[in-house]
C-alpha cells in the first residue's frame, strides 16, 4: 500500500464561485511582510548575518560576523519603507494585512502603533525570519509557541494568521495543531482559498505568492524597476478580472516588504498599479481575516470517506462491487499509489482502470462475463447487482414490448455465441434504440475488438457508478 499526500487536483475544471461580497469579480489581498529586527543578525542570537532578500547582490551569510550594510538596508525599510508604504495604504484607505515576525514587531513600537491605528490585520510571521528547513520538530513547535506568546504580548492580541514562508515539511502541520488559526498561508498552490484536513482539524488555507511580490526586485529572474513590477501586476490583475468577469472570480496575493517595495523608485510602479485596480468596478480590497470569515461562511469544509485513506477491507467492502461481481479490480487499485487525487469519483475511476489493465487477458474476460445479458433472463428473474437493476431500467430495458424482448434475447444468444462473453455497454450513455443499434452493428466485429471495446465499457461503466458514491 503506497500512498501520495500532494494534492494536485484541488478544483479542478469546475473551481467554486467565490461570491465575493457585491458581487467582486476579485478579492485583493495586500500583504506587507515586517521582518526588520527578525532577521539573522549576532545581536539577535543567530550564528550569521542575513544573506537574503536584500539588495545586496549576490549576499551571503556571514558567518560569526556582522554584517553593517546588510543590518543598514533592513534598518531602511524600518526606518523610511514602512513610512512611506503606510502613507500610501491608509491615504487610499486600503485594507492591509501584515506579516509580522514576532519579534521585528517587539522592536518596532511605532510602526505596530501605526498599524493598529490604520484597523490593519496583524498575522504571524513566525518568532524569527530564519530558515526553518532543518528545524528539528520539538524545536519548530517550540518557536511556534513562542511566536504566539510574544505576538499577543506586544500586539494585545493573539495571531488568527500565520505564514512562516522560509517553512519545513511541518509547518502547516504544527501550526494547524495549535487549533488558533483562522487560516494558513504557507501555500502557493491554488488561486482560491482551500481546506485542508489536518488531524481532526479541518484547517483553511489561503495561497499565497512568491511571483505577485516585490520579492524580485532582490532574487534573480526578477524586477529591475517599479514599471516591471507594475506591469507583472497589471497583467495578474487583469487575467483574474476577466475570470470573475465571467463568472468565476478569483483571488490575488500581492506580497510586500518594506526594504525593497518602499524604496522610491520601486514603490512608484505599486502606486501606478493601484490607480489601475481602483479604477474598476468590482473589485474587492480585503485583509486575509476578512477573506478567511467569507470563505469559512460560504464555503464551509464537508467531511467525506477518502478512498486514498481506507485501510483494504473498508475499500473493497465499499468499491468491491464497482467492477460487476470482481473485488479484484478493487483490491489491485488499492495497492497502488492513491493520494487525495484518487478521492474524487474521476480519480477513483482512473486507479481501478489501471488496476483492471494490469490483470491477464482471462481476469479481465471473467470481468466481462460477470456482467449480465442486456434485457436478458437474470433481469426477468429479478437477479441483478441493484447496480445493474439500476443502469438497465434508465435506459427503459425492463418495459421492453414482446418483440423487443426476443430480439434482444436473440442477439444476446448470437452474441456469446460468437465471442464468448455477454455483450457490454454503458446503458446509461445511451436510450434503447441507441444500445439495440449498437448492439446490431458490434456483433459483426471480430471477437478481439469487442474484447477491447468490451474493456472500455466495463471501465466506463465503473466511472459512472462511481459518480453516484463520490464527489
Amino acid at each position: 500500500m503506497q500512498r501520495y499526500p500532494r494534492n494536485m487536483t484541488g478544483y479542478g475544471p469546475t473551481p467554486p464561485k467565490a461570491d465575493w461580497p457585491a458581487g467582486a469579480k476579485i478579492a485583493i489581498s495586500l500583504v506587507l511582510n515586517y521582518e526588520e529586527g527578525g532577521e539573522n543578525c549576532l545581536l539577535h542570537g543567530d550564528a550569521a548575518s542575513e544573506g537574503f532578500l536584500s539588495d545586496i547582490p549576490g549576499a551571503a551569510p556571514w558567518p560569526g560576523m556582522r554584517h553593517w550594510n546588510m543590518e543598514s538596508i533592513y534598518d531602511y525599510g524600518a526606518r523610511a519603507g514602512f513610512w512611506r508604504l503606510h502613507r500610501l495604504f491608509t491615504s487610499r484607505d486600503l485594507p492591509v494585512t501584515i506579516f509580522g515576525v514576532a519579534s521585528a514587531l517587539a522592536r518596532s513600537p511605532e510602526q505596530v502603533g501605526a498599524m493598529q491605528s490604520a484597523g490593519w490585520e496583524i498575522a504571524s510571521h513566525g518568532l524569527k525570519w530564519v530558515e526553518h528547513r532543518d528545524m528539528p520538530e520539538e524545536e519548530e513547535r517550540a518557536a511556534i509557541a513562542e511566536a504566539i506568546r510574544l505576538h499577543t504580548e506586544v500586539t494585545g492580541a493573539a495571531p488568527r494568521g500565520w505564514y512562516t514562508g522560509r517553512c519545513s515539511t511541518n509547518t502547516v502541520r504544527l501550526v494547524a495543531e495549535t487549533g488558533g488559526f483562522d487560516w494558513i498561508s504557507d501555500t502557493y498552490d491554488d488561486d482560491l482559498p482551500h481546506w485542508m484536513e489536518i488531524g481532526d482539524r479541518d484547517q483553511l488555507i489561503l495561497p499565497y505568492t512568491l511571483e505577485a511580490n516585490d520579492m524580485r526586485f532582490a532574487t534573480a529572474p526578477g524586477w529591475v524597476t517599479g514599471r516591471d513590477f507594475e506591469d507583472y501586476l497589471k497583467d495578474a490583475f487583469d487575467v483574474l478580472y476577466a475570470e470573475g468577469d465571467a463568472g468565476a472570480p478569483k483571488m490575488l496575493s500581492i506580497g510586500l516588504h518594506c526594504r525593497l517595495v518602499g524604496r522610491p523608485g520601486k514603490i512608484a510602479g505599486l502606486m501606478r498599479f493601484l490607480d489601475h485596480a481602483m479604477a474598476h468596478d468590482g473589485v474587492w480590497f480585503a485583509t486575509r481575516a476578512q477573506i478567511a470569515q467569507h470563505w469559512a461562511t460560504h464555503h464551509p469544509h464537508q467531511r467525506h470517506a477518502r478512498p486514498s485513506q481506507m485501510d483494504r477491507e473498508s475499500f473493497v467492502a465499499k468499491f468491491g462491487g464497482i467492477y460487476e461481481h470482481s473485488p479484484w479490480v478493487a483490491e489491485a487499485a488499492h495497492a497502488l499509489e492513491l493520494g487525495p487525487a484518487h478521492d474524487s469519483a474521476a480519480g477513483l475511476a482512473h486507479a481501478m482502470a489501471r488496476a483492471f489493465r494490469r490483470g491477464s487477458a482471462e481476469a479481465r474476460m471473467q470481468v466481462l462475463r460477470a456482467h449480465p445479458d442486456l434485457a436478458g433472463k437474470l433481469a426477468a428473474a429479478k437477479r441483478l447487482t441493484a447496480e445493474s437493476t439500476a443502469e438497465q431500467s434508465s435506459a427503459g430495458l425492463d418495459a421492453l414490448t414482446d418483440a423487443e424482448r426476443a430480439s434482444f434475447q436473440n442477439l444476446n444468444t448470437e452474441y456469446v455465441a460468437k465471442h464468448g462473453f455477454p455483450f457490454i455497454i454503458a446503458v446509461r450513455d445511451n436510450t434503447k434504440d441507441s444500445i439495440l443499434s449498437a448492439f446490431q452493428t458490434r456483433i459483426a466485429n471480430d471477437s478481439a475488438t469487442e474484447f477491447a471495446t468490451a474493456c472500455a465499457q466495463v471501465e466506463r461503466i465503473a466511472a459512472l457508478r462511481l459518480t453516484d458514491m463520490l464527489p
